[in-house]
């Protein structure tokens, strides 16, 4: 008995040590020279209990090489060069875009400081302030620079862990442009705004922009501090306003509250979002056929009645394993042709773990169809989807024999045909008479 209780604890604890990104487990660390990985080493050795293999690089190092034949080295790319402005050959934003093209996650920490990363911020529609201007705020009091802030975590946020305690920031905030594919982790407070002095010299300026509603205002809470891209490869990438936030000094220190920063479990949601250890989905198998059948036609006829199935499964980072997952209320199939002709829910079905499907019939239209699937959420993986099908009109003998709409053409035609017989009997009949009449008459 106590041997069975002590594997089921191994097995546990194994699946803990264990946990790992649904794409792989092998990570480069870009970091700049001026920072020591022991400032680092409460995210680090967090990694490291996941499973992840941490391999570590200085900007201008060419080896190890991040591709190798334009193939990724690397499932994971961390870049803690926040005031590098030189990198090896293999380190461009074009070579960033490609990996992140590849499915390679990428979790990247800027500056203040004017590099090669504040340009590849604005192909991700981050707007940046001008050089030299990090995040300020004089509120709350406390003993710290106005550029090192508390910053309280929303919630509500499927990426973060409920119930997390503010987090130290300090670096350089961004704007957020409209684009469907960013997704809000974490913004600035309220009263805070970007300068280049840490006293309230400008603040004058602000204010008068902020009546004037102009665009040289950098302040409240609609900029972002640490921001995701839902990338359509399905990568992601993570984007830090300033690297302290994963440094074992905010992680350690104290609230003005007195209470611990919650930056230690905010790194590890982040890097676990980012690696794609949470909200990771993805589609394992879709079928589709008529009712009363079990296998899919190549074609099918218009007004059929087809059923559509899809089978979802969420990666769970405890046990590697992706499960079954029937959690999604808002899922979407589209009947299309160019536009669509259908578009109905996807909801699962009960007692199916992971199963959704739902029947519909198809239009009264022939022509060439598709099956699409196109759920994007913020935060999770994106679903896509499309099965093409031709949709074709009956044949000529599929046909029902009558038509019960069409019964007032039955009768008129019916009518009209017996009419015309009648009719032709008849003045046929009379013609006969005439003839025999005028016959008799010319003998008498």
């Amino acid at each position: 008995m106590f041997s069975r209780w002590f594997l089921l604890l191994w097995l546990g604890i194994t699946s803990l040590v264990s946990a790992k990104s649904s794409t792989g487990d092998s990570v480069l660390v870009l970091l700049d020279p001026k920072l020591e990985q022991d400032n680092f080493s409460i995210f680090f050795n967090g990694l490291r209990e996941k499973g992840y293999n941490l391999t570590f690089r200085a900007p201008k190092d060419t080896e190890p090489p991040v591709t190798d034949y334009e193939e990724p080295k690397y499932s994971h790319v961390i870049l803690f060069t926040p005031e590098s402005k030189n990198y090896a050959k293999d380190i461009t934003p074009q070579s960033l875009v490609h990996l992140l093209s590849k499915g390679t996650n990428l979790l990247i920490a800027l500056s203040p400081k004017q590099t090669p990363l504040t340009s590849l911020a604005a192909e991700f529609s981050l707007t940046l302030p001008p050089p030299g201007t990090p995040l300020i705020s004089h509120f709350p009091q406390r003993d710290t620079p106005a550029t090192v802030i508390p910053v309280s975590v929303p919630k509500g946020n499927p990426i973060l862990s409920s119930n997390i305690s503010p987090v130290w920031f300090s670096g350089v905030p961004f704007a957020l442009q409209n684009n469907p594919l960013l997704v809000p982790i974490l913004n600035a407070p309220a009263e805070s705004f970007a300068s280049d002095a840490e006293t309230d010299n400008g603040a004058d300026a602000l204010v008068e922009a902020a009546e004037k509603g102009g665009e040289g205002l950098w302040a409240g809470s609609q900029l972002g501090l640490v921001t995701g891209f839902q990338a359509t490869s399905g990568a992601r990438v993570t984007w830090v306003g300033g690297v302290e936030l994963f440094s074992d000094e905010f992680a350690a220190k104290a609230l003005p509250s007195g209470a611990k920063a919650g930056n230690e479990q905010f790194a590890k949601d982040v890097g676990a979002w980012t690696f794609q250890e949470t909200l990771a989905l993805r589609i394992d198998s879709i079928s589709h056929h008529s009712v009363n059948e079990t296998e899919p036609r190549e074609t099918y006829t218009t007004n059929d009645h087809i059923v559509y199935t899809a089978n979802i499964s969420k990666y769970n980072p405890l046990t590697s394993v992706w499960e079954p997952y029937s959690g999604i209320n808002d899922l979407q199939l589209e009947f299309a042709m160019l536009d669509p002709h259908i578009r109905t829910a996807l909801p699962p079905v009960p007692g199916q773990p992971g199963k959704y499907s739902v029947t519909f019939r198809a239009p009264d239209r022939h022509g060439v169809f598709k099956f699409v699937i196109n759920y994007k959420r913020k935060g999770w993986t994106h679903l896509s989807s499309a099965t093409v099908v031709p949709l074709v009109p009956p044949r000529h003998d599929e046909y029902p024999r009558f038509l019960s709409a069409a019964w007032p053409y039955y009768v008129g035609a019916i009518s009209t045909s017996v009419g015309f017989i009648l009719f032709s009997a008849l003045w046929l009949s009379g013609e006969d008479r005439e003839s025999k009449k005028g016959k008799s008459t010319k003998t008498e």
